[in-house]
């Protein structure tokens, strides 16, 4: 009985080895796949991937790698990974994209997307996603995949949204308004806090919290062929009210001076871990993060709402993500990226990382986004609003960016700060 028990052990303990084997021959750290299958893929990826710094997540990514692969045992990807200095990566790729030494497959910023499809680089997804699969994006990430042909060039598998988050011991209520988030701000200095913190330093971040607040009073950055528009007209009037409304939370004490340096989400986390605010503007990826950070019962003070609009009816957020798409001209290799969007990304990675799908129905499939807490984002994904898929938004941002710095800081009253920025923005208009 005794060798048969030893038997059967070592019976396990050789499968388990030879399983073992076999996965580690099929992913190595820049191959998926057998490394003599007969055909390759070249894939560019962020670390939503086997390369992510969290040690689960990087092998819970690992495992859907091997899974996919199993499914096409005549491939191999050829893993590729890019730096952490998004902008820059996105940039080369394009040029190697124009030149026509792109990736294969690869994954492109919804923030730049638009800029590979006026450069007409990317492949033709249509053939492989349903209608089905179409229809069920929520609108602002369908016109975003979509050429104006309506061909699908990528396919959108992750979103984000900003909100407002507050520790309901000091602010019990949720702010509808500007006004009510000013009056909570200041009232939240006379516990000791430092007011409302948000994005106000030079990066992305800054533009693209503060545009939930220009969006919802119905401003436009650009017109329809692409053309700045927002130093001028009825936008302009909108523009400078969302910008004064910023200026006022500093000017009266209700956002600190500092709003104007930070350009870091963690700046925000690491100020509600040390207790030193009671609201600011971040992501919906926040919510988890504070949860790892604060202990249980600190935790259980912090919630969300919506971004306050100018009134309570007037809501936008500001929605983004990443896509997968291809550069291929060979047939086989565009399905291939495809499948490899629909398999890894559209619906495994979301629930791996807890990034909200694109698609409203995976909301139920999963089980991770039937919390309340998801199933808020979820309804707030409503009033998303993409930033303009055109090519001169880069340098609209970067303007807003400089813009919003001078006047945080006093360097430049609003009005005067507007108009270099649009100037600056029709001149790179004119130049492309």
């Amino acid at each position: 009985m005794k060798s048969a028990t030893i038997s059967a052990f070592a019976l396990s303990t050789m499968l388990f080895s030879a399983s073992t084997s076999f996965a580690q021959e099929l992913a190595t750290k820049d191959r998926i796949g057998l490394a003599d299958a007969p055909k390759s893929l070249v894939v560019r990826l962020t670390n939503d991937s086997p390369n992510n710094s969290d040690p689960a997540i990087a092998e819970g990514y690992q495992k859907l790698f091997v899974d996919f692969i199993k499914k096409h045992p005549d491939w191999k990807l050829q893993m590729q990974f890019m730096s952490s200095d998004i902008g820059t990566e996105q940039a080369k790729m394009l040029e190697q994209a124009k030149a026509g030494n792109a990736p294969d497959c690869a994954a492109v910023d919804s923030f730049v997307l638009s800029q590979f499809m006026v450069n007409h680089v990317l492949a033709d997804f249509t053939p492989y996603f349903s209608k089905e699969e179409v229809d069920d994006l929520f609108p602002f990430i369908r016109s975003g995949i979509t050429d104006k042909d309506q061909t699908v060039r990528a396919w959108w598998w992750d979103t984000d949204l900003r909100v407002l988050y507050r520790n309901k011991s000091i602010v019990a209520d949720a702010p509808q308004t500007w006004d009510d988030l000013k009056k909570a701000a200041l009232a939240s200095t006379k516990e000791g806090m430092e007011g409302v913190l948000f994005n106000g330093g030079r990066w992305e971040g800054t533009t693209f919290d503060w545009l939930a607040n220009y969006w919802a009073l119905g401003g436009k950055l650009v017109d329809d062929s692409g053309k700045p528009v927002f130093g001028e007209g009825e936008n302009k009037e909108k523009f400078l009210k969302a910008l004064n409304y910023f200026k006022d939370l500093v000017d009266s004490g209700a956002a600190p001076k500092r709003v104007s340096t930070i350009a870091n989400y963690d700046d925000m986390n690491a100020a509600a871990a040390a207790a030193t605010t009671a609201l600011f503007i971040g992501g919906n990826w926040q919510y988890a993060q504070l949860k790892a950070t604060l202990d249980e019962d600190e935790f259980n003070n912090w919630t969300f709402s919506p971004i306050p609009g100018p009134s309570a009816d007037q809501r936008s957020t500001g929605t983004g993500g990443w896509t997968i798409a291809s550069f291929s001209k060979d047939k086989d290799k565009v399905e291939m990226c495809a499948n490899l969007a629909r398999e890894v990304y559209m619906g495994p990675a979301n629930a791996l990382q807890q990034q909200l799908p694109t698609r409203k129905s995976l909301f139920d499939k999963y089980e991770v986004f039937s919390t309340e807490a998801n199933k808020t984002f979820a309804k707030a994904l409503v009033d998303g609003q993409a930033r303009p898929g055109v090519p001169i938004y880069p340098e609209i941002s970067n303007q807003i960016q400089i813009m919003m710095g001078d006047v945080l800081s006093g360097t430049k009253k609003p009005e005067d700060a507007l108009n270099a920025a649009f100037n600056a923005a029709l001149e790179a208009y004119k130049r492309l």
